[in-house]
Order: C-alpha cells, then sequence, then structure tokens
C-alpha cells in the first residue's frame, strides 16, 4: 500500500515539475498565410500576329463644270498583319500604367473593282485600290490588374505607308492606265484589351486596335489639271480595325507577397 502511495505522489509531482518547465519555454506564434501577387512592373518585348478590316472613301468635289465631276466611292480590305513591340509598365497597387512602340508588316489590300463593274460609281472612269505596307504606333497604356490578369485601354499615335493604285479605263486616250503612288499615312489610334501572365516571363496579349488615318489627296497637273493617268483629282480617306494575339517576355518584376 505504501509503494502504490509513494508511487501516485511521485507521479503527481512529475506533473506538476513538467507544466513548470513547459512554461519557461519560448513560444513562437505560427506565422499568418500568405499570398502571392504577379507583378506587372518591368520592360518587356513580344510579337503579334492577327488580321485587319480597312474602310476607304474616295471623294471628288470639282463642281458642275465638269461632267460627272461630284462622286464619293466607298470599298473594304482586308488581310494580316505580324510584328513586335517594345514596352515598359508601371504597377501601383491594382493598376497599371505604361508605353510601348511597336512596327508591323500588314498584307491589308482591297479594292472597288467589284463596285466599279456594277455601275455603283456613275460618272467614275478608274478602280481605286489601297495597300497597307507597314504601319507603327507610339501608345500609351492603362490597365486594371486581378493578379495574373490585366485588363487594359490604349492610345496613341499611328502612322504607316498605304500604296494607292488608280487604273483608269482603257476610254481614257492619251494617258497612262495605271497611277500607283505612295502615301505616308499618320493619325490617332485607340483600343484596348486583355493580357494573362502564364509565367513570371511569358505574357499572351489580345487585343483590339482602330486606326484613323488622315486623308491623301492626289492632285492634278498644272496644265490639264488631271492627275497623270487623266484623272479628276481626288481625296482618300481611311480607317482600319485590326485584332491580333501576342506573346510578350517580360524581364525583372517577380511575383511579390501580399500579406
Amino acid at each position: 500500500m505504501k509503494r502504490i502511495l509513494l508511487s501516485t505522489a511521485s507521479l503527481g509531482m512529475l506533473g506538476l515539475m513538467s507544466q513548470a518547465m513547459a512554461a519557461d519555454l519560448p513560444y513562437a506564434k505560427a506565422p499568418s498565410a500568405t499570398a502571392s501577387v504577379y507583378d506587372w512592373t518591368g520592360v518587356y518585348v513580344g510579337v503579334f500576329g492577327g488580321g485587319g478590316y480597312g474602310n476607304h472613301n474616295v471623294n471628288n468635289s470639282t463642281g458642275s463644270a465638269v461632267p460627272f465631276a461630284d462622286f464619293s466611292a466607298n470599298y473594304s480590305s482586308t488581310g494580316a498583319v505580324a510584328g513586335g513591340e517594345v514596352g515598359y509598365n508601371w504597377q501601383s497597387g491594382s493598376f497599371v500604367a505604361g508605353v510601348a512602340g511597336e512596327a508591323s508588316w500588314t498584307g491589308i489590300k482591297g479594292n472597288d473593282f467589284n463596285q466599279f463593274n456594277a455601275g455603283a460609281f456613275p460618272g467614275v472612269a478608274a478602280v481605286d485600290a489601297d495597300n497597307l505596307r507597314w504601319t507603327g504606333a507610339l501608345l500609351a497604356r492603362a490597365g486594371y490588374t486581378i493578379d495574373r490578369w490585366m485588363f487594359f485601354f490604349e492610345g496613341g499615335y499611328a502612322f504607316g505607308s498605304i500604296q494607292h493604285t488608280n487604273t483608269a479605263s482603257p476610254r481614257v486616250a492619251g494617258f497612262p492606265l495605271v497611277d500607283t503612288f505612295n502615301v505616308s499615312a499618320n493619325g490617332l489610334t485607340g483600343g484596348g484589351g486583355v493580357a494573362y501572365a502564364f509565367t513570371n516571363n511569358i505574357i499572351g496579349r489580345f487585343d483590339y486596335r482602330y486606326t484613323n488615318f488622315n486623308g491623301y489627296n492626289r492632285p492634278g497637273g498644272v496644265i490639264t489639271g488631271l492627275t497623270p493617268n487623266g484623272q479628276i483629282p481626288y481625296t482618300t480617306e481611311t480607317t482600319y480595325s485590326v485584332v491580333t494575339l501576342g506573346l510578350d517576355f517580360k524581364f525583372g518584376g517577380p511575383v511579390v507577397a501580399k500579406y
């Protein structure tokens, strides 16, 4: 009986000593959970490709003294685009601001041949065609991010080269049939899109852009008052809508921890 009482007392003393020693040990609080958030800040370079649609208006208004002098023709163009870009983004909270420059080759071309043959432009003695050979843009971008997603708007200045061809009908005698010339186009551009960071450095992008190039004029000669292929002077106004998919490589700007 004494042995049982002594054993019970000993176990009780050991329990009290263990609690006292545990109270003296330092206490470490478990670290709070963190969430990683993608950082869009950094320089990036990329490539893109897609397609575009052009709308063209040819206008002439020299007065009623010349038969069939007043007319307006409208036609469209379509084709592929491919190019590259370089830019830089700054991120503050969920908002991103950036600048970018891009250049692209395009195969957007079209003419009013079908409308002309259908008699849509009474008095017009020539077929017009436009070929957007290349284009570039200087852009400012603003976006809102949700981790690896970014939704953005963009706008700026666009420029490029349009080759215009005016082919006269055979009934215009004494002049060459074809008048081809290049136009240095420029104007405003704007649009928007969405981007997604697949990895810390690889970003996919989709965007739409609308560009309004300033109209260009084909004046008449000093002596004849007509263009080189015997046409009445005219002005052409052009707009383009382009949709592209892009892939960018971003330097720096790793994911950061958000507490």
